[in-house]
């Protein structure tokens, strides 16, 4: 039986306590006294606890003093088995939870202060917004759009080895799809095989990837019940994640012997990317690192046209956001690489897709997924 990947050890209390004071930084830079947190990635990211989308939860991490958790009832004990916090507030499903927020902030002495906000929060709905507003009408409402984003770019050790571990399960749950899709068996089974390797190994999201196959082959493809048949080509995309840190790979299998313009389009493809790895160097600017692809497939004459990012932000990932692009590979791109930021790279011409998980290293872009790159058959 193949043994799952090494584990690493999980995140220390030094480490959420490191995070709360780069956090607080920031804060008092604003002058914000108290930050009301309910974006899922930043809620785990420095509290350790994963809410269910259920019902709003919030976690409010004052200038001083321990962050304050403001959880449904019915999570207690999750939140206690997964959180370095002790202090917390705990509401009933019968209560509103943006009262409780609201109250919670007024008993906790911050209701005359500079609250602040993620207006960019996809928990925080305009309705959530306004009513929070209103029931706190001496405090000052600012907005902290952004800030936990970008401060979240760059990844501790630990951080990028939940990542390596990601990006192993990625590879093999991408040779398993692979060893069971050829011709008369149905893409579903090729999705059954992705998705039990992929539990098998560790991953702990249920939306493992995508899977398509024949000629509508495409990144956003919905799962079918085709047939597999000779000359078809099986893309997949494994998006695992472990302890939420997600990793990504496209790979593509021809269903027989591919043509040989597949084969010098997926070497070309592999060629011109493998350039683009090379250059993403702390201090490199963005826009260049993708114009190496986004140009280079273009003067192959393997597109007419390039419309798309060619990477972007990997790291902490929650539901219902299921790439983040808080950090993305456009022309107009003007920033610059910073070391230890991970991105998902990945470009397509002629249906063929390829993809890695790739961190910023002195060396240049250094892949945590590691499966052959070619154009399997």
């Amino acid at each position: 039986m193949i043994q799952p990947p090494l584990f690493p050890p999980r995140f220390t209390v030094d480490e959420f306590r490191s995070r709360l004071v780069a956090l607080r930084a920031l804060m008092a830079e604003r002058r914000v006294d108290l930050l009301i947190v309910d974006q899922p990635e930043h809620m785990i990211y420095f509290s350790g606890y994963a809410c269910t989308a259920a019902m709003y939860q919030a976690v409010l991490i004052p200038l001083n003093g321990e962050p304050i958790p403001v959880i449904r009832a019915l999570d207690g004990p999750i939140f206690s088995e997964s959180s370095w916090l002790t202090d917390h507030v705990a509401f009933a499903d019968s209560e509103n939870p943006i009262k409780v927020v609201a109250e919670t902030v007024r008993t906790r002495g911050f209701g005359a202060s500079v609250v602040g906000v993620e207006r960019d929060s996809h928990f925080l709905t305009v309705n959530r917004a306004l009513e929070l507003e209103s029931l706190l009408p001496s405090a000052r409402i600012v907005d902290f759009s952004h800030v936990m984003w970008e401060m979240r770019l760059i990844k501790s050790p630990l951080e990028l080895a939940c990542l390596q571990v990601a990006a192993e399960i990625c590879d093999r749950a991408a040779a398993a799809s692979f060893d069971a899709a050829r011709a008369g068996i149905n893409e579903r089974e090729v999705f059954i095989a992705m998705t039990s390797e992929a539990w098998r190994s560790g991953a702990d999201n249920a939306q493992i990837g995508a899977i398509s196959s024949g000629p509508s082959t495409s990144f956003h493809a919905s799962l079918g019940g085709r047939m597999l048949e000779e000359g078809d080509i099986v893309f997949v995309e494994p998006a695992l994640h472990f302890r939420g840190y997600t990793s990504r790979i496209m790979r593509s299998k021809s269903i027989g012997v591919p043509t040989d313009e597949q084969v010098r389009t997926a070497e070309t493809i592999i060629r011109i990317q493998d350039e683009q790895f090379r250059t993403m160097k702390p201090g490199a600017n963005a826009k260049d690192v993708d114009r190496v692809v986004r140009e280079g497939i273009l003067a192959a004459r393997l597109r007419d046209s390039y419309t798309n990012i060619t990477g972007y932000t990997l790291g902490l990932k929650c539901a219902p956001r299921t790439s983040d692009f808080t950090r993305a590979f456009l022309p107009e791109s003007d920033w610059q690489l910073e070391q230890n930021q991970v991105f998902h790279m990945y470009t397509s011409a002629r249906g063929l897709p390829f993809s890695e998980t790739v961190v910023v290293t002195p060396e240049g872009g250094k892949r945590l997924t590691k499966m052959e790159r070619k154009l399997f058959y």
